[in-house]
């Protein structure tokens, strides 16, 4: 059975979720808006940044992280000169670690929602004297609903099965950093593998349960 340790590592990895995912549709909304639209040279180094945690192990991206966000880093010296104090080991690193980690899968299902929206709802909405923000949001984020609901699923779901970054940013703090995904391993480090597969079989079960999930919010294809 899931002790009261297994408990608070799952609900510190559902708030960790959660905030992450709400943070990076905020953020990447005009970040995927600029990408499906511009024809500026930078699109592709600035698409090639956003797909690299795709390929780079978790592991390098948590090093750099922590590097960058330590006492001796650009990020760290800023928050310390700020009086935030430093973010590695803290919750507030997670959610730094968990934002770049899992950017790709907000950025690419917004990316491509807008992308395949194309130009005429925008040149309706502006015939009828609609300005911009108003298209936006009266036009655009209807339409992309999909590609917004994938962007959400994906990264709350990617949040959660984090390990690499988390555990090299955010070390094994319980009720602090520690996830399911270190305690899953803390589990197996002792032996206690009855208490890793109650974990572990979760995760399997939530992982099944997101990509039906998927599967059914998918467009259906028009019978001919």
């Amino acid at each position: 059975m899931l002790s009261p340790d297994d408990w608070a590592a799952i609900g510190l990895t559902l708030q960790l979720a959660s905030v992450t995912t709400v943070l990076l549709l905020v953020l990447c909304t005009p970040l995927a808006w600029w990408l499906a639209h511009t024809s500026s040279r930078w699109k592709g180094p600035i698409g090639a940044v956003v797909a690299l945690p795709l390929v780079l192990p978790p592991t390098v991206i948590g090093f750099y992280l922590l590097i960058t966000m330590g006492p001796h880093g650009p990020v760290g010296q800023l928050t310390q000169w700020l009086g935030w104090g430093r973010l590695p080991f803290t919750f507030a690193g997670l959610v730094v670690g968990s934002l770049i980690y899992s950017l790709p899968f907000a950025v690419q299902p917004l990316q491509r929602a807008f992308e395949n929206l194309g130009q005429r709802p925008l040149e309706v909405a502006a015939t009828l004297g609609a300005s911009k923000i108003d298209s936006f949001f009266s036009v655009v984020l209807p339409l992309a609903r999909p590609g917004f609901i994938t962007a959400a699923v994906l990264s709350f779901a990617h949040t959660v099965g984090e390990f690499g970054v988390v555990l090299m940013i955010g070390g094994n703090i319980p009720s602090v950093t520690r996830v399911v995904s270190v305690q899953i391993y803390d589990h197996v480090e002792a032996m206690e593998y009855a208490s890793a597969h109650w974990l572990a079989g979760g995760m399997v079960a939530f992982s099944f349960v997101v990509l039906m999930l998927l599967h059914w919010l998918q467009p259906k294809a028009p019978r001919t």
